[in-house]
């Protein structure tokens, strides 16, 4: 979106609370959010579609919010590698939902439920005071395979492994490539990105012994065990092992398997409605959707997307970098994530507060909204005790094919 943008609230100064620009009616908010734990593609989920993964998050989030099931207006998900068919329709029906309620899958490739997310909320803005269930969801262990038809009728498919993301005269290099690419562009060493990678795993191997996550999650059933925490995270990870592994994309590149992330079936969904209906829902807090943006980039440097997005937003609110309380950025590539936050100007330090991408891993259509569900938990966190409390906070997000879409929120009480 450019110029002004139609979510975004009146805010004074950093933090504080203004009058909504926006009638309450229109004001999008995010009540409930929660996430499946984040595991491996082709571990403990290779068995369960993306549907089983999907429809039990939705169940939980109404039982959260103490929302009938009848007062869901839209089912609105996010996949990126899926077989079609729409999926939003399918898991909401697999979740019990009435069959009128209807459904409907966006494809944004990684942004997908990110963008979701957007849609949901702009629907609300637009005057669609219902409530709606949005999120994303990637079974990459149990996605179909892909062929093209071969015009040799003799000659069988020609699979291929992935989707062709731009013409090929833009270029369209593998992830791990412009990955690359953006650290060379923007001098993003390989120890900065070790040291970025490191920290995401500490920080998430804190955050599970802690047991921050679980507020969050819902468990899981695979197989004959019940799956209640990440798997990607990895305490035995040391400056001295990182910098053992080898060049994964590039020769002599920088960009190794310790700095990247690594496939993960995984869902994660909110519950959005109007300020107004989450009121009479006695809702006590929540995130307000200020604004979303989604910005195009070069498509070799597609990882520098989400700044793109991020600083177009911000310009919009009038708030800058300093002004965000919370930051959560999918971290696909430790060289995209650094590239991106000095961009903007933000301490890498200040994102992730509990780990990323890097450690939990990429679950492309889900992984936009479980940054969403991690800012409405840490906010709830930091929260505690503090009544007056008000964050701002920011979801980023670059997306194949040169894109990356942010979102900017802020936390309030309701109560």
């Amino acid at each position: 979106m450019h110029g002004r943008n139609p979510l975004l609230s009146s805010l004074p100064g950093a933090g504080a609370s203004g009058s909504l620009e926006l009638d309450p009616a229109r004001q999008p908010i995010i009540i409930a959010a929660r996430r499946t734990p984040v595991c491996r593609a082709n571990g403990q989920f290779k068995a369960l579609r993306a549907e089983d993964l999907l429809a039990p998050v939705l169940r939980a989030l109404l039982d959260d919010a103490r929302v009938a099931d009848s007062d869901v207006v839209d089912v609105v998900i996010g996949n990126a590698v899926g077989g079609g068919g729409n999926l939003a329709r399918y898991a909401a029906l697999q979740a019990g939902l009435p069959v009128d309620i209807p459904g409907l899958t966006v494809d944004r490739q990684c942004g997908s439920g990110l963008d979701a997310i957007a849609l949901a909320s702009r629907l609300v803005a637009a005057g669609g005071n219902g409530i709606y269930l949005a999120g994303g969801v990637e079974s990459i262990s149990t996605a179909p395979l892909r062929a093209r038809r071969n015009p040799d009728p003799d000659g069988g498919p020609h699979f291929y492994s992935r989707a062709s993301f731009v013409p090929p005269e833009f270029g369209d290099p593998d992830m791990g490539v412009a990955a690359e690419n953006v650290a060379r562009e923007y001098g993003i060493s390989r120890e900065r990105q070790d040291e970025f990678a490191l920290r995401s795993h500490n920080r998430a191997v804190a955050a599970r012994g802690a047991g921050t996550f679980v507020p969050e999650i819902v468990p899981l059933g695979a197989g004959t065990s019940i799956v209640r925490e990440d798997d990607g995270p990895r305490a035995s990870l040391t400056p001295r092992l990182m910098a053992r592994f080898p060049a994964a994309f590039v020769q002599d590149g920088t960009v190794t398997a310790a700095n990247s992330c690594f496939d993960a079936d995984a869902a994660s969904a909110v519950v959005i409605t109007s300020l107004q209906r989450a009121r009479e829902l006695g809702a006590e807090d929540g995130l307000l959707v200020l604004g979303c943006d989604t910005a195009g980039v070069r498509p070799e440097l597609l990882g520098i997307g989400a700044s793109v997005a991020a600083k177009r937003l911000l310009a919009g609110s009038g708030l800058g970098a300093a002004d965000l309380d919370l930051i959560e950025f999918n971290e696909a590539f430790a060289a995209q994530a650094i590239a991106c936050l000095d961009a903007l100007g933000v301490d890498s330090e200040r994102a992730n507060l509990d780990g990323g991408a890097l450690a939990l891993g990429h679950g492309y259509g889900a992984s936009g909204a479980v940054l969403v569900t991690r800012l409405l938990a840490q906010a709830r966190r930091i929260a505690e005790g503090q009544p007056g409390i008000v964050a701002t906070a920011l979801a980023m997000i670059s997306i194949a094919g040169g894109m990356g879409t942010a979102a900017l929120f802020r936390y309030s009480r309701l109560q």
